[in-house]
């Protein structure tokens, strides 16, 4: 079993993920892996680790020595860094993407839209208006506003009728996202 905790630390509300090595027998059977790309805005430097099972982890590091060698140094140096930061870093982080993600829903609702708030995450599930497809809308978006969404169904059958909404962005260029929309007429 495998299990993907890259957003643990962005958790909002009081919720705290729950890792899949705290389930009793979990560590005989699976792996987790996390990033710090999310967190320490280390995007692109593709910097994490897997934790667990110990012949699984094996069989990973066999894979890894055959596909790569590891990465740069000064890399390697700046995660280090990174994992040694203060908590008030991490609580900030929390705080903008929750103060974020409120902007936005608070914002999409203006528009017609009700966004349920996720408890952690860097990005928002937004519903495509009814009778439209996850592509199709996202085309739409990207043809009357210069915004860029991320069709649903390119995440699988389940996210077909949803986009994606990065949180990345500051409050100030969320707020032009939304702006676009209205201009362009685009609500639920």
């Amino acid at each position: 079993m495998v299990h993907d905790l890259c957003y643990a630390e962005l958790a909002f509300d009081g919720y705290q993920p729950t890792s899949l090595l705290e389930i009793p027998g979990a560590k005989e059977i699976g792996v987790e892996f996390h990033t710090l790309s999310k967190t320490y805005n280390m995007a692109g430097w593709r910097v994490g680790f897997a934790v667990g099972n110990h012949q699984i982890l094996r069989g990973l590091r066999t894979l890894k020595t055959n596909l790569d060698y590891g990465i740069f140094a000064a890399l390697q140096t700046a995660a280090e860094t990174a994992l040694q930061l203060p908590d008030i870093y991490l609580h900030e982080v929390q705080a903008r993407y929750r103060s974020r993600r409120d902007f936005l829903i608070a914002g999409l609702a203006e528009l017609g839209w009700t966004v349920p708030k996720p408890l952690a995450t860097m990005y928002l599930w937004v519903p495509c208006p009814p009778g439209s497809t996850s592509t199709d809308f996202a085309l739409s978006v990207l043809e009357q506003t210069g915004v860029v969404v991320t069709p649903g169904n390119a995440f699988g059958v389940a996210g077909e009728g949803y986009v994606r909404i990065s949180l990345i962005a500051e409050c100030d260029r969320l707020g032009e996202v939304l702006r676009r929309f209205k201009q362009a007429s685009i609500c639920y």
